[in-house]
């Protein structure tokens, strides 16, 4: 019997899944892909609204309409699908979104793809079939369509792939009620120039920060850049200062920096990352503990130990997107399959403690936990290794590594620069 997958999401996350569902016709039926939207391309398709839509669902995408990539394509793409090769290496939101498209349309997974579809609830049933000895896991899929009609369908698998940059994570600021200006988070930032002239506090200096800054600095808004993080060193623009994270609001609405400095504002703007938010799972019934920015057990950062037929592809924070989804897909159908076997439910439930508490020790702080970071390597290296996948090319890592570099120095100016691939081990600059 062939094996039916449930995939949540056709951003890059869910075509990845598709596409290597697809690849496998003698082990898996093709999947069924839930997309809410009506467009593949998830965070990636750029919508100038915000709030609401029309259908009373929140706008899903963060994209900010002069978004560019802040790695380059070479380092960004699947490693079975290269962008164009005329394409600069820094891109504009609108090419990461064409590239979707084309990979989308060139595994043919778009008839596979249920639009303006929402998933409301994905559940666990366990069932002893007839004459065997061990239960067996199916899932219950209820959805609905643009219309409001329901329907559940039963699947054997369900991989989510809905993405982290939808849901808002907003820290608790004493006093935030005095504000007099402006309050919003980055997920409704769409472009620089309604803040002309205006004094923003930016609260959070990770990659949007910094980048909106940037923007609202060349449109003469006085930005003060507030974050909890070493200094920054490199040179910033004119109308950009830095200061120490926010620790209230006063009284007459100004804003008190740690630092005991005071400064009034018209506009606070939290560039502060996004929460977990499953609203179709019940994670007490699946194990699992989601606080806004940790998810846990979840052994190689994809699957609950109490449930290994669900996979969560993506979860895991600075990253190389999309090679980290090709590796875990990978990893996760080889599990479905059969070629890697998984430890019992103790057995993971104990390493995924053991890893994170080493982590703690190191110092790294509760909210941090999924970050990856420098230990992404090893780990999709690790992924590739059980499943007997081709590993990620080391050329990867070294030009992420030089990227990185790169933005330390000149925050403003490095995208300007091209890279080209040689070999697996090798590239150079094009400029």
């Amino acid at each position: 019997m062939l094996q039916r997958v449930a995939v949540v999401g056709a951003g890059a996350a869910g075509l990845c899944t598709a596409r290597h569902i697809l690849s496998r016709p003698g082990h898996f039926a093709p999947p069924v892909v839930f997309e809410l939207s009506e467009n593949v391309g998830g965070t990636w398709c750029y919508d100038e609204r915000v709030g609401k839509l029309d259908n009373g669902l929140p706008v899903h995408s963060s994209m900010y309409r002069d978004l560019r990539t802040n790695l380059p394509k070479e380092v960004m793409m699947f490693p079975d699908f290269p962008f164009d090769p005329q394409l600069s290496s820094f891109l504009p939101h609108q090419e990461v979104q064409r590239y979707l498209e084309r990979y989308c349309q060139s595994h043919g997974i778009e008839p596979h793809i249920r639009f303006n579809t929402v998933v409301e609830r994905v559940k666990p049933v366990v069932v002893t079939a007839e004459g065997e000895v061990e239960e067996r896991t199916t899932w219950e899929v209820t959805s609905s369509d643009s219309s409001g009609h329901q329907k559940t369908e039963t699947f054997d698998s369900v991989f989510i792939c809905s993405g982290h940059y939808s849901d808002p994570h907003i820290p608790h600021i004493p006093g935030i009620e005095n504000f007099k200006g402006k309050v919003l988070h980055s997920h409704s930032y769409r472009f620089a120039e309604p803040f002309t002239g205006q004094s923003v506090v930016v609260l959070g200096a990770k990659a949007s920060g910094l980048d909106i800054s940037l923007e609202l600095a060349n449109v003469g808004a006085q930005v003060t850049l507030s974050h909890r993080r070493p200094r920054l060193t490199f040179p910033l623009p004119a109308g950009i200062q830095q200061s120490s994270s926010v620790e209230a609001v006063e009284d007459d609405g100004r804003i008190r920096f740690q630092d005991g400095s005071v400064t009034e504002a018209d506009v606070l703007m939290f560039c502060t990352g996004y929460n977990f938010r499953f609203k179709f799972l019940d994670a007490a019934q699946l194990g699992l503990d989601i606080q806004d920015q940790m998810m846990s057990p979840l052994y190689r950062f994809m699957v609950p130990p109490a449930f290994p037929s669900l996979f969560f592809i993506g979860i895991c924070k600075i990253i190389c997107p999309f090679p980290n989804f090709n590796c875990q897909v990978q990893f996760a159908l080889a599990v479905l399959e059969g070629s890697v076997t998984l430890p019992s439910r103790v057995q993971m439930e104990d390493e995924v403690r053991r890893e994170l508490q080493e982590k703690l020790e190191r110092g790294v702080q509760h909210r941090h936990l999924l970050i990856l970071d420098q230990d992404q390597w090893e780990y999709c290296n690790t992924l590739a290794r059980s499943a007997g996948f081709p590993l990620l090319p080391p050329v990867v890592r070294s030009l992420y590594e030089e990227v990185w570099r790169q933005r330390q120095i000149h925050p403003k100016n490095y995208r300007k620069l091209n890279y080209r691939l040689i070999s697996d081990l090798q590239w150079e600059l094009i400029n």
